[in-house]
């Protein structure tokens, strides 16, 4: 029984954690080109997910792009600097999206 507890409060601060990082992505107005499933102006951040999934590196490579901004690897429209992300938001934000499957 408090193994089955433990597990439930774990889970329950995953679910909470996820919702953190999506509440994040909504406060730093990522939300207003991407969505997690689907293609807005930017990738649907599952999309993001896969294309980097595995990939040496991708935290790094993807908190750049997040803070400078981006071009051509989705497409022509660009991914502006996020000036009001801080490196560790960034980081917060990538590592969640890198968790969607």
């Amino acid at each position: 029984m408090k193994r089955f507890l433990l597990v439930c409060v774990l889970m329950a601060g995953v679910s909470n954690v996820a919702m953190a990082n999506a509440d994040l992505a909504k406060a730093k107005n990522c939300m207003a080109c991407h969505s997690v499933n689907n293609k807005v102006l930017g990738p649907a951040f599952k999309d993001v997910a896969a294309k980097y999934a595995g990939q040496k590196g991708a935290e790094d490579k993807l908190v750049q792009k997040v803070m400078k901004g981006s071009s051509g690897v989705w497409g022509a429209i660009p991914m502006p600097a996020n000036t009001q992300v801080s490196d560790a938001e960034a980081h917060t934000l990538v590592k969640w999206i890198l968790t969607l499957k």
